[in-house]
């Protein structure tokens, strides 16, 4: 077997990376669009957070579709296919002058979307060694909000000089780019450059969702992603930059630069949580409780805070929504050491959904709430955001609720398994879960 983890694993790693850091532009162009968006067509707070909603419902609804076309196509073809898909919503959106086109726009965006990170997450563990693969799972989730820093700085500026139609045909032209250096440079194995898996029959496709879901830790991991990924979605994807600008009063060169500021603390903590979930791997779940705690805490400190925050007690808040993504990439983990590599695609895609169709939620009900206090008005004040904002503490309660329930169904599996009884990295090595040989059959 070809040995993992050289120069050659960085280099295509680094390739599909660059295609996830362009989805996560395409996802969060319509936050910094969002005032131009309202103004554009002409709509308030509530049909905004509906083209979010859309792309969102689109993203979450294809991941178990898309999760077994990557057991069965591998990473190369939906990474690529992706980015063309993507490319012709963003292109779409930029001569869009009516709500149709908009609409199928964020179809398209959501769509391409779906395909590209969990395709990535296949890859990681067919080219690097079974121990790097924890950090290096973080480094993709991480590195690629890089995508987030596109959005907010030159995305934002191109909205803010040339305008939109030259803002969405650059984030257009960025997307055909990385399909064609894809194309051109992605393996989906070190033997192969596309790796075909098993035909998909309907028996089979039944037996993988069925056997996927059926084990806590699937779950587990749902529930984690569910939990840890949705306020910094809603605040990078949708409301964070009209909450900054409108609420808090900032201008849009300090707003994009909290985003920035976000996208940053997830690079540095990305790691940071990678190693202690490779070193303590029963230890996962507490370390998502944690971060579910600064969330809550984050939020709470600008909810009391009588008026407008001050700037410190936004970096808090920043700070704290930075490390859910990091968070989030835990549940994926459980999704990998609690499944066999033949269904590692449907798994992860049943992971992938909890995070976005809490986020989508969101995003409706406080584009509803934030509508219902203005009449439809894009004229926002504090109080109406920190209101709006509160909604996000029913969602937390329901994913922790589920995170324990799970955790504890799992740790009871485990329990019945002989588990319980050695750290759980080496007993699920001796039953070849964490096999480096196994997994490169995946």
């Amino acid at each position: 077997m070809t040995m993992r983890g050289g120069a050659r694993a960085w280099a295509v790693w680094g390739i599909a990376l660059s295609a996830y850091v362009v989805a996560v532009l395409h996802r969060t162009s319509l936050g910094v669009a969002g005032l131009d968006a309202q103004q554009r067509f002409g709509i308030g707070a509530g049909a905004l957070a509906s083209f979010a909603v859309l792309q969102l419902l689109v993203y979450a609804g294809l991941q178990v579709p898309v999760g077994v076309l990557l057991d069965r196509f591998g990473s190369l073809r939906l990474i690529v296919a992706g980015a063309l898909i993507m490319a012709s919503g963003q292109l779409l959106m930029a001569f869009a002058d009516g709500l149709t086109g908009a609409v199928i726009a964020r179809v398209l965006v959501g769509a391409g979307d779906a395909m590209t990170f969990i395709s990535v997450l296949r890859l990681v563990p067919q080219w690097f060694p079974t121990k790097r693969v924890p950090v290096v799972n973080q480094l993709s989730g991480i590195v690629g909000q890089l995508g987030q820093v596109l959005s907010a700085v030159p995305l934002a500026a191109l909205l803010a000089g040339p305008g939109w139609t030259t803002a969405f045909v650059s984030a257009a032209a960025t997307g055909l780019f990385v399909a064609i250096l894809a194309l051109v440079a992605l393996h989906d194995t070190p033997e192969r450059r596309v790796n075909t898996g098993a035909a998909i029959s309907a028996r089979k496709l039944g037996q993988d969702l069925r056997s996927a879901w059926q084990h806590p830790g699937t779950r587990l991991g749902l529930w984690t992603h569910f939990t840890t990924q949705f306020t910094g979605t809603v605040f990078a994807l949708m409301w964070g930059y009209p909450f900054l600008i409108a609420g808090e009063g900032l201008s849009r060169g300090t707003a994009s630069t909290l985003l920035t500021l976000f996208v940053l603390v997830g690079m540095i903590g990305g790691p940071l949580i990678g190693v202690v979930v490779q070193k303590h791997p029963l230890r996962r779940s507490w370390v998502v409780l944690a971060v579910v705690a600064a969330n809550a805490l984050g939020w709470g400190l600008v909810i009391a805070w009588p008026g407008r925050a001050p700037m410190a007690v936004l970096l808090i808040l920043v700070v704290a929504l930075g490390l859910g993504g990091p968070g989030s990439m835990i549940g994926f983990e459980f999704a990998r050491t609690f499944n066999p590599p033949n269904r590692l695609g449907t798994a992860t895609g049943i992971v992938n959904v909890g995070g976005f169709v809490a986020s989508l939620v969101t995003i409706e009900l406080v584009g509803l709430i934030l509508d219902a206090r203005t009449g439809g008005r894009a004229d926002y004040d504090i109080t109406d955001f920190k209101v709006a904002m509160s909604v996000q503490y029913a969602l937390m309660a329901i994913g922790v609720l589920g995170i324990l329930r799970t955790r504890r169904l799992a740790r009871r599996r485990m329990a019945a398994e002989g588990v319980h009884v050695r750290p759980l990295r080496e007993a699920l090595a001796d039953r070849g879960w964490f096999s480096s040989e196994r997994i490169g059959k995946g």
